[in-house]
């Protein structure tokens, strides 16, 4: 479970109970250390981290240190890890000298180079990039480097290694363009992943975790044999940037309500905060979707505001606008993503059909704030 696309704890645990489900991939090393002192086990933080205190409170508890596993994918990380454990000793003995389980990020971008103009024989070779920014370990050969630095490394013990294909878990359809590139970076990953794993292996043998994907490439990643786990969070609320996937058979089930407080003219509803926007690249894809009533739309000029959101009715060509909210009725909308919305509110309302279940606490709710 991606604890980043939930961010309510009673969510993560309701899901866990469910066949499939097992393990946590949480965002920070402080929310793992929480989540296991709650009674959550093997949970894989899945960004290095360099909160210093964070990390000195693992290396001091054995609990932790058996159910933790740390991101990392710069010698830096190595450095810093041995640096804090020094501390530690001086401090007080490691918790039974246990290592710090690591886990090694592979960049699972899709490169490939364009050929130089003809013509013109001095213009460098271009590396095309596509896919986000993160681990700078993307061949077999500089995971083997990395692999053989960690095994020489005392105090830790790389376990495992994890790829994040954000070119394909985090792309929606949208065009036979971006279904090229899709299938091209399964194919391309379905070698290089292998290639990785052995390559790793060969300096500190067997691997317990091959991590790998995201909701948007559950499919394509667990077909791969050398993939150990999946990961995902977001498909169980369905957020609105995954309107445009093809092989998301799912319903929405995340939603927040605004309060209208102004009819700043006939065809305007103006509702009370909604500002909540997605992170990434600001676009329109990144703000909230008007649900409920389905007439009414953002206005691109304004958007979700801080402290109040206009929203335009739907003008019928020959007839009249969409019906508009009165004053003090509610407007439904869904976040862009799954679990940034939940730092905007405490409590969540569990609801089946027209009845209201329970009301639990989001990370926020509870007072904790892993950023």
């Amino acid at each position: 479970m991606a604890s980043k696309s939930l961010r309510v704890r009673s969510l993560l645990t309701a899901a866990l109970a469910r066949p499939g489900f097992r393990g946590v991939m949480a965002y920070s090393v402080a929310e793992a250390l929480w989540l296991v002192s709650c009674g959550i086990e093997d949970v894989l933080v899945a960004y290095p981290s360099v909160d210093r205190a964070a990390l000195a409170e693992l290396m001091a508890s054995p609990q932790a240190l058996t159910q933790i596993t740390l991101t990392v994918d710069d010698p830096a990380h190595l450095d810093l890890l041995t640096a804090i454990r020094a501390q530690t000793i001086r401090a007080q003995t490691p918790a039974q000298d246990l290592p710090v389980r690591l886990s090694l990020d592979i960049d699972a971008s899709l490169r490939f180079s364009l050929p130089a103009l003809r013509g013109v024989p001095a213009l460098p070779r271009a590396a095309v990039h596509l896919g986000v920014r993160r681990s700078p370990v993307h061949t077999a050969d500089e995971a083997s480097r990395f692999a053989a630095r960690a095994a020489a490394t005392p105090g830790v013990r790389l376990v495992g290694v994890m790829f994040y294909e954000a070119q394909v878990a985090g792309l929606p359809d949208t065009s036979p363009a971006v279904r090229l590139v899709k299938k091209l970076s399964v194919r391309d990953l379905r070698v290089r992943r292998r290639e990785v794993v052995d390559a790793v292996q060969a300096h500190v043998g067997p691997l317990e975790i091959v991590n790998s994907g995201g909701t948007g490439s559950l499919e394509t990643s667990a077909a791969d044999p050398v993939v150990t786990e999946v990961a995902a969070g977001s498909g169980l609320l369905l957020p609105g940037l995954f309107d445009g996937y093809r092989t998301l058979d799912a319903l929405p089930a995340a939603f927040f309500g605004l309060d209208v407080v102004r009819r700043p003219s006939p065809h305007h509803a103006t509702a009370f905060g909604g500002g909540y926007i997605a992170s990434g690249p600001t676009s329109a894809s990144r703000q909230p979707r008007v649900v409920d009533p389905p007439g009414l739309h953002l206005l691109p000029n304004e958007g979700a505001g801080e402290v109040q959101t206009p929203l335009a009715a739907r003008r019928r060509r020959g007839a009249a606008s969409e019906p508009l909210p009165a004053i003090g009725d509610r407007v439904w909308l869904r976040h862009a993503k799954a679990g940034e919305q939940y730092e905007r509110f405490d409590e969540v309302h569990l609801v089946r059909g027209d009845q209201l279940v329970e009301t639990v606490a989001t990370y926020r709710g509870e007072g904790k704030n892993f950023g």
